[in-house]
């Protein structure tokens, strides 16, 4: 597959709509509320940096973050569509969140048990100490 139309860039007003495409062509849509659609209104209102990559204008991925943009950054959705899946496009948005960052702040995100190889592979370092409190319905 070669992709040279697709760009990255800083998005403010990613709709629902191509939010809930990109989940489920991305198999993220599996561990999100797709049929909450308060929620995932509210999953983009409150994100404080969304970064898309976009082929020809067709969403293709999004990284979906909360940040303080200094200190740390917790990437709540990295989401890439099947088809683009093994092409550098999880890399390149997570390298374009990045560069929406201070140099020397962190970047977190909790892995899908599938995607562990993909970040260990790219270079991201395994975390142990993550906790957290996750209720039962939490998809629902």
């Amino acid at each position: 597959m070669t992709t040279p139309d697709i760009t990255y860039q800083r998005e403010a007003a990613l709709t629902a709509d191509e939010f809930l495409s990109v989940l489920a062509r991305s198999t993220l849509g599996e561990r999100r509320p797709v049929n909450d659609a308060e929620r995932i209104a509210g999953m983009l209102a409150n994100a404080n940096l969304i970064v898309t990559a976009r082929d020809g204008g067709k969403l293709i991925g999004v990284s979906r973050c909360v940040t303080d943009f200094t200190y740390c950054c917790y990437c709540s959705d990295l989401a890439v569509d099947r088809a683009y899946q093994g092409h550098g496009v999880g890399k390149t948005l997570l390298d374009a969140t990045r560069r929406e960052l201070h140099p020397k702040a962190s970047l977190y995100l909790i892995s899908a048990p599938a995607a562990v190889g993909f970040y260990e592979k790219i270079g991201m370092e395994r975390n142990e100490r993550c906790f957290g409190i996750v209720p039962a319905n939490r998809f629902k």
